[in-house]
């Protein structure tokens, strides 16, 4: 059995994936395999992997005829992987040499479910570490006590998946939601901090993220963008009531976000978006927007049902 399995999810990936599974070919460890899973590309995507099939242990390369989204391309490689662990990277992404290795030790070292690291965002020539918001380092914790506060930033806003690894036998916990397209990543942190039994934080930042890439999801205004809502009303479903305020701010933040980049949509998609938003804010407890930016406050409440008013109490 690997030790590793290095899941690899990509679509349409052609410029950048070379340097990915070039990344991985500098420090190649024979314990480990190398799943790509090219999601219903139309480009060179698959003929970019098979160059490096001689170059990489454990190589495999799995098809889907029809796009499933990055969750469901994950779910494929993690239905084959047969390591003991399993982590994660976008194709347009690299890692550091020797950063697998570490993150192996860390896991075998600390015997915990899952650990997660930092990670440097890269754009243009710009590098910047960016950090786990968990402070606490190389201990084993419960991951459920890194969901809390609801208005600080906490480990369940830090829900990039190739930032860490995960122990296989976790198996159902490790899978995404399927028809997603965008936010799986959502569900799938909050599961796993909220069913996993221990995690750690470890101060590793072996991981290049790759922001501002032409034609990814974050630059495009399609209806990809609304699997946003679905990924949170799940969610929202499944929290405890504990932990029902912390979604809420999660949700609100995001919509923000989404809202100040409104003007992307075509009309008849920005008023499915403002339909949609209204229905998930109606199960938004309205303490959720207090305190938070009055800007971005501002541009969730105008979305919000007449019902809920202000977030302060006082009529709009």
């Amino acid at each position: 059995m690997p030790t590793l399995s290095m899941i690899v999810a990509v679509r349409d990936g052609e410029p950048y994936l070379a340097d990915a599974l070039a990344s991985l070919a500098r420090d190649p460890r024979a314990d480990a395999e190398v799943i790509v899973v090219d999601d219903g590309s139309v480009d060179a995507t698959s003929a970019v992997a098979e160059d490096f099939r001689e170059d990489l242990p454990g190589f495999r390369l799995l098809r889907n005829a029809v796009p499933a989204g990055a969750g469901g391309a994950r779910n494929a490689g993690l239905a084959v992987a047969s390591g003991q662990y399993v982590t994660f990277l976008d194709g347009d992404d690299w890692v550091a040499p020797g950063y697998l290795a570490e993150l192996v030790t860390a896991i075998d070292t600390l015997g915990c479910d899952f650990v997660r690291v930092d990670h440097v965002q890269v754009e243009g020539h710009r590098r910047e570490l960016l950090r786990a918001p968990e402070s606490r380092r190389d201990i084993v914790l419960d991951p459920r006590d890194a969901i809390l506060p609801f208005d600080a930033r906490t480990m369940v806003d830090y829900a990039y998946t190739w930032a860490g690894i995960y122990r296989r036998d976790l198996g159902p916990l490790l899978a995404f939601p399927d028809g997603l397209h965008t936010a799986e990543d959502r569900p799938w942190i909050w599961r796993l901090h909220r069913k996993a039994r221990s995690f750690a934080v470890v101060s590793l930042a072996g991981v290049f993220y790759r922001r501002g890439v032409p034609g990814s999801l974050t630059a495009i205004g399609d209806e990809r963008q609304l699997d946003f809502f679905t990924a949170y009303e799940t969610i929202l479903d499944e929290v405890e009531p504990e932990f029902l305020l912390k979604a809420a701010r999660n949700l609100t933040g995001l919509l923000a976000h989404h809202v100040e980049l409104i003007d992307r949509f075509t009309p008849e998609l920005r008023a499915r978006f403002e339909e949609r938003a209204g229905e998930v804010l109606r199960r938004v407890p309205p303490e959720a927007l207090a305190g938070i930016d009055p800007d971005r406050r501002a541009l969730v409440e105008s979305f919000a049902p007449p019902r809920h008013g202000r977030a302060d109490g006082t009529s709009p």
